[in-house]
């Protein structure tokens, strides 16, 4: 006998309900929120120690770090001049949810911040489905996975804004084809923003930080 199952809630209600809170928190103060999200070591703490050291006295800044069992980001986040850090440790969750968000913001300097980061665990699949209260999800890759990741995590790239693919210096030692994850990215999502970068040799994130300062600016100009 088959017994079906009526669901009449969505079972992400609450975490919904607590990131439109942070939302609202959040555009009041004119603060874009960005999560970044990435397979583990793409190179979302790398892209953030850059730029909070090339970005010094341009912008104020704020991350929020999650990490599984460490606060290893927070620190490397910290040593790179950071000030406004909250370091989040799921203790074995594979995701940020929109309370853990919430509770590191308590406290937190916001008046003297213009962009908030949200580092996310290390995940492609879970993290697309929870609603952090952010502006937009930044979902990094980098040359030496695989450059059919848009179309094998799907969902990630379809609800993300921003695109970078990090670490070109290596491109050229595997078969990772610029042009294609280029391709695939667009399949999935047409309205992509694209930045190639290397993080350890700095090339390509003149043109990130330009947008970045040019979406913290339009985020500002909102609320005035």
């Amino acid at each position: 006998m088959t017994r079906r199952i009526v669901v009449k809630e969505k079972v992400l209600k609450e975490n919904d309900r607590i990131a439109a809170e942070i939302r609202q928190q959040l555009s009041d103060r004119g603060i874009l929120a960005l999560n970044l999200v990435s397979s583990p070591g793409s190179g979302k703490t790398s892209l953030l120690e850059r730029t909070f050291q090339d970005m010094k006295g341009h912008l104020k800044m704020a991350v929020v770090a999650g990490d599984v069992q460490t606060e290893n980001d927070a620190r490397r986040l910290e040593a790179a001049g950071a000030t406004l850090v909250r370091p989040i440790v799921t203790g074995g969750a594979c995701h940020l949810d929109a309370r853990m968000v919430q509770n590191a913001l308590t406290g937190l300097d916001l008046g003297a911040c213009e962009v908030l980061f949200i580092e996310n665990v290390g995940n492609l699949v879970c993290p697309s489905s929870y609603d952090l209260g952010e502006d937009m999800k930044v979902v990094l890759l980098s040359t030496t996975e695989g450059d059919d990741k848009p179309l094998k995590y799907p969902a990630m790239f379809r609800r993300a804004s921003v695109m970078v693919v990090n670490k070109t210096d290596l491109l050229g030692h595997s078969d990772f084809d610029l042009e294609r994850v280029r391709k695939h990215a667009r399949q999935i999502n047409g309205q992509l923003e694209i930045f190639e970068v290397s993080c350890r040799m700095g090339e390509g994130l003149r043109a990130w930080y330009d947008w970045l300062n040019a979406a913290a600016k339009a985020k500002h100009d909102k609320r005035v």
